[in-house]
């Protein structure tokens, strides 16, 4: 036997101890306590030590079947019962009484514990947010604090609450928050251990026996409000708009009854609840979450399974909701598809949030003209896309492109966002410059090409570096880009040194900039304006030498080959050189003695690359002894009595400020060569000449312009007497007209400076100047409003702005056309208190292009030294409006003008035409009316853009009758011509069954058709003048109006001549043939010979038309007698033939053999002829009186009516007047009526 020395086992027994008789109670635990321990014993052969008895609970009856137990000091309820704990009825309002729990007595299992941390009661205290509610009326004292009643009140209260509560497991205290309206509603606040449903019952029920009746609690209305014991779930924790997002709320009790809140709106749908027997959960899903419904959450379980107490389960959760935000980033976002470093080097894309999501994922989309792919990756909260570069599949076409990179995340719970990163793919230009030419001579135009690969360019410049110096060239329209394909070309109209080097052409594209070079060496060789001549008109003498010379600058280096050309025959020279000079000279003589024709010389420049330049033209006149002597023999040369010689300005070798334009004129007088006119420019005027010409063929004249204008306006206000001369007046007008043509920025300081120069000129110059000028073979004034308005359509707004500028004669104003742009009205006025107002409609302006401009120039003066008319005169200022860009239709431009002499009447609204008597240009009504007149104003209305004015004439009126009466009556006479071709078209073979009757017929019908053909000549030349056609078709239109005008007159000669031969001679029978013949030489033969003869005369004098009319001139050339000479002279030989007619048919002989039919006939003829001859005749009677100066209106108004009408004349008295016609008429009407019977007959 093995005997182990095991120790002894200590073991706790519950005993209870029941006494029929509790009085006895406190005798046994005194007892116990005497007791001398430890103590031992025996029990059943076993020695136990009792070593300690202690009693823990003390249970009372309470009751049938019930006690009331308490624990003793030092032990308390275990946390397994303490939820069934219920406070005995008998509970004592002292707080050192002993709380006592009911019991079953049969049910004795659980005894009071040693005290412990999990003790019932034992725990963190909760607070528990209570309400009740007490059935009397609410005081308004109840909501303040310090009031007695809410004391009171407060202090009843919290000691029933205290004494009620206060054995609840873990109770610490009860406090009152507030009252409430609705009867009065009592919140408070009970802080004790986790009581169970039962227990707060208990407690609520024995509330009323601590507190006064006079309260009124309603033990229906407990209400406990517990806000720690829910657990509340959000899922996912990380919420982004469009996430679905799941609210969770579980408690550890059963409850059916759950109510969801959103900022205390009730939740009704997508709630899901769930109860087991122990637990209850409810889940609120919300799919695709937004802003708006982030905020409060709540949800609230709510248990009443007792009258006296209602439990509440609640807790709130505040849920913020953020936006999927992505941080995209590019290490490059340009992209050079031929670079080989980018190829290396590719660009990485990448997309990031700000939070680390394990459910997230990433797709990349692309978008594009170029399609790059590239591999994609997800690291952590970032996706990335490396691109892989291949140059095929971004050619040159495409350079500039972009592409777009779409990259979308995703949470896992539905939310999602994308963000675009967009790359620009580019390719690196290949430029080049396939020009050919490499040299070029000075005065002659080259261009040069450079071209490239990728079309979608921002933008190409120039540079020229000649030594150390480098020009850009800024030239405007010397340089035109295209884009399809991509080329620039550079063209220079006239090559000086300043072109001379090597061209860089850029194309720049975003950072990038491709360039090619090409050079271009400019070979001396001058203008043939720097070539003076001498002499310039010259005579030459029969087999005596005269002496031609041609001089250029001695700057030059250039080797030149020179020869003289006279009569197409080269001739060498000989050379001689003054200090400024170089001068060519060649002694010409004469051979051919009977020479008497003038002929030309001239000299040929040729440098080392043979481009040449020939002088102007030496003018030499041939004296020949036999019909002229010399008169004049000098140093100058010789000449005959009355002959012109003409010099350079100054002679070769008295040249001391160079060569000087012009030219002098001299006149051989009494043996003595006399100055005759004196066109020489001063030398102030010769140097600003010769500075614009080299301005205008400067590489960066746009950038130099704004200083030229000041410095040329500073020149002319300290000269103002030098533009006393028509050829000073005229080089400054050149100047001014090579400024204009240069794009200038739209600065109140350069628009300034160049109106004050066109100011000075028309202020300084005289009258005699501009005369001399006008009355040149140049534009004259004409050149100078054509140069303002060559500045206006090449201003360059600034910031979208046109300044206002004026100056003493001149203001302009203006606009840019934007999208914000209304109408375009402009009001001017000048020191004479003289107005025009500019008007274009808002629609009109919005069909412009966007910076296209509208600019409008008032001129006080420029409109008195216009050319004009000697019976009008400019009465208003003149405006000038231009627009600049492309345009797709005509613009209204409605004007209102103040006159300046308010007597003067009919005012008439024209512009100044530029093609008109070209080059000087003349007024034009075309396209321009006047709307209305009131007192000293006058609307004008134009449907073209240019300078426009008022003219008055002091005693002509308006035309307005006479046009109304012409465009009426022409019309009827077309239709009546017209109506009078077909008619006898119809019923020929009815009346031309004799000879007689035949050549009427034929005389009648040419004569419609010659008068149709006029008439419609006249209604071209209205066409022309309103579409401002040039003067060819004008020419065209003249002419076939005086051939067929003619055509008709001598038909009817023909027809009076046919009636007067048909009568006198009787005998005589002459064949249809031969009268036919003779009737159509003399109807269109004899106009045609005079219609050409009369161009043949009056074209060389340019006499043949009028000056503003399509028709034969009478002031100069008296070319309208061609016609009415004509017309006269037939006119009254119809006349005699009438009469001569008239007289016969009066009075028949026995030997005319006509018949009766041939009688009618010839009658019918004699009426016709005795009408329509004078109506004719009257006509072109009164047009002969209108020409007349000062003639009476009547006339022109009689005129006017008589020629509109004469179709409708010859209608009437030529055809249907006829009985022959009308009964030929009537019987095709009768037979076109009884076939029709005859085909309804047969068709029966």
């Amino acid at each position: 036997v093995i005997l182990f020395d095991l120790p002894p086992v200590d073991y706790t027994v519950d005993i209870e101890v029941s006494l029929m008789d509790s009085s006895v109670l406190e005798q046994v635990k005194k007892y116990f306590q005497n007791l001398n321990l430890p103590v031992s014993t025996n029990i059943s052969n076993v020695e136990v030590k009792i070593s300690n008895i202690s009693v823990t609970t003390v249970c009372l009856p309470s009751g049938d079947n019930d006690s009331c137990c308490s624990c003793e000091d030092g032990y308390a309820w275990p946390s397994e019962v303490c939820g069934d704990l219920v406070t005995c009825p008998s509970v004592s309002l002292e707080s050192n009484q002993t709380c006592g729990y009911m019991k079953g007595m049969l049910s004795h299992k659980h005894y009071c514990e040693p005290q412990t941390k999990e003790s019932c009661g034992m725990g963190e205290p909760i607070e528990m947010q209570m309400s009740v509610r007490l059935d009397i009326d609410f005081h308004d004292d109840l909501s303040n604090s310090s009031s007695e009643l809410y004391k009171k009140y407060k202090a009843d209260l919290e000691t029933a609450f205290n004494a009620s509560y206060r054995c609840l497991p873990g109770f610490v205290s009860a406090a009152v928050s507030g009252f409430s309206p609705g009867s009065v509603f009592v919140n408070y606040i009970v802080k004790a251990a986790a009581a169970s449903f039962k227990q707060i019952s208990g407690a609520n029920k024995i509330l009323p026996q601590f507190l006064d009746s006079v309260y009124g609690l309603n033990q229906d209305t407990f209400t406990t409000k517990v806000t720690n014991q829910t657990n509340f779930i959000v899922s996912p924790e990380d919420i982004f708009e469009g996430d679905t997002v799941r609210l969770i709320c579980e408690i550890n009790s059963t409850s059916e009854n759950v109510t969801w809140y959103h900022h205390d709106q009730v939740i009704s749908t997508h709630v899901l609840n769930l109860t087991d027997g122990k637990t209850s959960r409810s889940i609120l899903e919300i799919a695709n979450f937004t802003m708006e419904n982030s905020g409060s959450y709540s949800c609230s379980f709510t248990n009443r399974n007792h009258r006296f107490h209602t439990l509440i389960y609640h807790d709130t959760k505040t849920i913020t909701v953020s936006q999927l935000t992505i941080t995209s980033s590019i290490s490059d976002d340009n992209v050079i598809c031929n670079s080989p470093e980018m190829q290396k080097n590719s660009p990485l894309l990448s997309c990031c949030i700000d939070k680390h999501l394990p459910s997230l994922t990433a797709d990349w989309k692309i978008s594009g003209e170029v399609n790059m792919p590239g591999v994609s990756s997800l690291r952590g909260n970032c996706t990335e896309y490396k691109l892989n570069i291949n140059e095929s599949l971004c050619p040159p076409e495409k350079s500039g492109t972009v592409t777009t990179y779409t990259c979308e995340l995703q949470t896992g719970h539905g939310a999602r966002s994308s963000e675009n990163i967009q790359v620009r793919y580019l390719w690196a230009a290949h430029v080049t410059i396939p020009s050919k030419v490499n040299s070029v001579s000075e005065g002659h135009e080259f261009s040069i090409t450079c071209e490239s690969d990728v079309s979608n360019y921002d933008k190409i410049s120039w540079k020229i570096q000649s030594g150390n110096k480098t020009a850009e060239v800024d030239c405007g329209t010397c340089v035109e880009n295209t884009r399809n394909p991509a080329r620039s070309v550079l063209t220079v109209k006239r090559a000086t040194q300043k072109w001379n080097g090597t061209y860089t052409c850029t194309f720049f594209q975003r950072y990038l900039n491709s360039s090619a070079n090409a050079s271009i060496n400019v070979i001396p060789l001058p203008l043939q304006q720097n070539i003076l001549i001498d002499p310039i008109v010259a005579s030459v003498r029969c087999k005596v030498p005269q002496t031609l010379q041609c001089c250029i600058s001695a700057t030059t280096r250039e080797d030149y080959r020179v020869t003289f050309v006279v009569q197409e025959k080269e001739f060498k020279y000989a050379q001689r050189k003054n200090r400024k000079a170089f001068c060519y000279m060649y002694n010409y003589t004469e051979t051919e003695c009977g020479k008497e024709k003038n002929f030309t010389a001239y000299c040929k420049f040729v440098n080392s690359i043979g481009q040449e330049v020939k002088s102007r033209s030496i003018t030499l006149n041939p004296i020949s002894g036999k019909t002229k002597q010399v008169s004049c023999s000098d140093r100058f040369g010789i000449g005959t009595e009355g002959g012109i010689l003409v010099k350079p300005c100054c002679e070769l070798n008295r040249c001391t400020n160079g060569f000087t334009q012009g030219s002098k004129t001299y006149k051989c007088s009494k043996k003595v060569w006399k100055p005759q006119r004196d066109d020489c420019l001063s030398v102030l005027m010769n140097n600003l000449l010769s500075h614009a010409e080299s301005l205008v063929d400067d590489p960066e004249r746009n950038k130099i312009l704004p200083a030229y204008l000041e410095d040329l306006k500073k020149t002319m206000r300290e000269n103002q007497t030098e533009i006393n001369t028509s050829a000073n007046l005229g080089a400054i007008i050149d100047v001014v007209g090579m400024a204009s043509i240069i794009p200038a920025e739209a600065q109140h300081t350069t628009i300034e400076n160049f109106l004050s120069i066109v100011d000075y000129i028309a202020e300084n110059s005289t009258d005699n100047a501009w005369k001399d000028l006008n009355e040149g073979e140049g534009p004259g004034s004409s050149s100078l409003m054509k140069s303002i308005e060559n500045f206006t359509l090449n201003l360059q707004p600034v910031n979208n702005t046109i300044p206002t500028v004026s100056v003493n004669t001149l203001q302009l104003q203006g606009i840019a056309v934007t999208e914000n742009n209304t109408d375009y009205n402009k009001t001017f006025c000048s020191t004479k208190n003289l107005t025009v107002d500019v008007f274009i409609a808002n629609t009109e302006v919005q069909t412009l292009t966007q910076n296209s401009t509208i600019v409008s120039v008032m001129y006080s003066k420029l409109g008195a030294i216009l050319p004009r008319n000697k019976t009008q005169y400019v009465n208003g200022l003149l405006i000038t409006t231009t627009v600049s860009g492309n345009r797709s239709q005509k613009i209204d431009v409605n004007m209102i003008f103040k006159k300046e002499n308010p007597s003067l009447k009919g005012p008439q609204c024209v512009f100044w035409n530029f093609s008109l008597n070209e080059p000087r240009g003349a007024w034009d009504t075309q396209g321009c009316t006047a709307t209305w007149e009131e007192g000293d104003h006058v609307s004008c209305s134009c449907n073209h853009l240019t300078s426009f004015s008022i003219l008055m004439s002091p005693d002509i009126k308006g035309t307005i009758i006479e046009d109304y009466i012409t465009y009426i009556g022409l019309a009827i006479s077309i239709l009546s011509l017209a109506t009078c071709v077909i008619i006898e078209s119809l019923v020929w073979k009815y009346v031309t069954n004799n000879t007689t009757s035949y050549m009427r017929h034929v005389c009648i019908l040419n004569i419609a058709t010659s008068l149709l053909i006029a008439d419609i000549w006249f209604v071209v030349t209205a066409s022309i003048n309103d579409q401002q056609m040039n003067k060819g078709i004008c020419f065209v239109a003249t002419f076939f109006i005086h051939l067929f005008y003619l055509c008709v007159f001598f038909w009817m000669l023909s027809l009076g001549l046919i009636l007067f031969y048909r009568l006198v001679f009787i005998l005589h029978n002459t064949s249809k043939t031969a009268q036919k013949a003779v009737a159509f030489c003399l109807g269109y033969g004899c106009p045609f010979v005079i219609a050409v003869v009369t161009i043949a005369v009056t074209l060389p004098r340019k006499s043949y038309t009028r000056e503003n009319v399509c028709w034969l001139n009478w002031e100069d050339s008296k070319a309208l007698l061609a016609f009415v000479i004509p017309a006269l002279v037939i006119v009254v030989m119809n006349l005699f033939i009438t009469a001569v007619v008239i007289i016969k048919i009066l009075r028949p002989t026995i030997g005319d053999r006509s018949s009766r039919q041939e009688k009618k006939s010839l009658l019918q003829i004699g009426k016709s002829v005795a009408i329509l001859t004078p109506l004719l005749g009257l006509t072109w009677g009164f047009g002969l009186a209108t020409v007349v100066k000062s003639s009476n209106r009547a006339f022109h108004i009689l005129f006017s009516l008589l020629n509109a009408l004469q179709g409708l004349f010859i209608l009437v008295f030529g055809t249907l007047w006829d009985k022959k016609i009308q009964e030929a008429l009537l019987k095709r009407n009768s037979l076109s009526k009884w076939s029709s019977q005859q085909t309804k007959v047969g068709s029966l």
